[in-house]
């Protein structure tokens, strides 16, 4: 039994309940990091270890928060492992940290952070729920990181910094600007779509 629950959380939250393109959260840091490679993996680094964390930190405090506060303590935990992130960043990336600006903090009020630690770790056991913040945050980092890839080859002609097309290529400046991450979104949302309507049409 608490293996099909594992198998579940990670199945929902990659596939049918991935939170970026079933439920369309989290989209902010889609349009704001996801221009360089490298950004886009360090922050979807520390997504992870805030949603894993998190989750399991309000799970096991779930029966001794008064309902009248219970998000504001949710949001207290999740802004205590944001601030960690942030100062490891500074410390051992901080050209990565400057790159980044204020979208580390932003993290806070990632609504993917926020939505499983109320939608899931307020009903689970810590471990089930650390495992949902982990499944959740590689659902999240899979869209993303494909995203990135594109926009910076197409964008910049490079990939994690480096030379990777020629001088033949001329970069499309809007794939490094806002509109670039929202058509990659909307095409990548489309294409998944697509490929799961058309597997519930062949299964019925």
């Amino acid at each position: 039994m608490a293996g099909f629950k594992i198998r579940k959380v990670f199945a929902d939250d990659l596939g049918a309940n991935n939170p970026v393109f079933a439920q369309v959260l989290g989209i902010c840091s889609t349009l704001a990091v996801t221009n360089v490679l490298k950004n886009t993996v360090v922050m979807c680094v520390g997504l992870i270890f805030v949603t894993a964390l998190s989750n399991m930190t309000v799970s096991l405090l779930r029966q001794y928060m008064p309902s009248r506060i219970r998000m504001m303590v949710e949001t207290l935990i999740i802004a205590s492992y944001v601030i960690i992130v942030d100062i490891v960043l500074k410390a051992f990336l901080p050209d990565v940290s400057r790159q980044l600006g204020p979208y580390v903090g932003l993290i806070i009020t990632n609504c993917i952070i926020m939505g499983r630690a109320e939608a899931f770790a307020l009903s689970n056991p810590p471990g089930l729920s650390f495992l949902d913040g982990i499944a959740s945050g590689i659902g999240y980092s899979y869209v993303l990181i494909a995203i990135a890839i594109v926009r910076e080859i197409m964008g910049s002609g490079s990939i994690w910094g480096y030379p990777l097309l020629g001088d033949w290529w001329t970069n499309w400046s809007i794939m490094v600007m806002a509109p670039g991450a929202f058509f990659m979104l909307a095409i990548f949302i489309w294409i998944v779509k697509g490929i799961r309507d058309k597997e519930e049409g062949e299964s019925s």
